[in-house]
């Protein structure tokens, strides 16, 4: 089950975040209930869509590129290079939660601004 949560959590993020299409992701994607732990954006389907859905209008030309996958039981984390034009880019986890039919249910993420300048040569991805 975790190499089809993986493929479906990397499904949902193209689609609502480069595809700008939110609304289907959800459809496509999410359970019965979305449980959102991002304090920016509100608890539920709705809220998550309403978010989306003003981001791509905000920010045209948004892209994520995942750079890690990484999954275990019901979870399934990912590691994205977030571009936000006429913004800063982040470097991003996120962390999704699958219920029993292999739809997302709960959402966490934390989010850091790539530097113009680093203490080493490593990189964040």
């Amino acid at each position: 089950m975790t190499e089809t949560n993986k493929q479906t959590a990397v499904a949902f993020y193209e689609l609502m975040f480069n595809d700008c299409k939110p609304a289907e992701a959800v459809s496509l994607y999410v359970g019965d209930v979305y449980i959102q732990h991002n304090p920016h954006v509100a608890d539920g389907k709705e809220g998550f869509i309403s978010y989306f859905e003003r981001m791509a209008v905000e920010y045209p030309g948004k892209q994520v590129t995942i750079k890690r996958i990484i999954a275990e039981d019901d979870l399934v984390v990912l590691h994205c290079f977030q571009q936000w034009p006429g913004d800063s880019d982040y470097a991003g986890i996120d962390i999704f939660r699958f219920d029993d039919t292999g739809k997302i249910v709960e959402h966490w993420d934390v989010l850091q601004v790539v530097p113009e300048n680093s203490q080493n040569d490593n990189g964040l991805f």
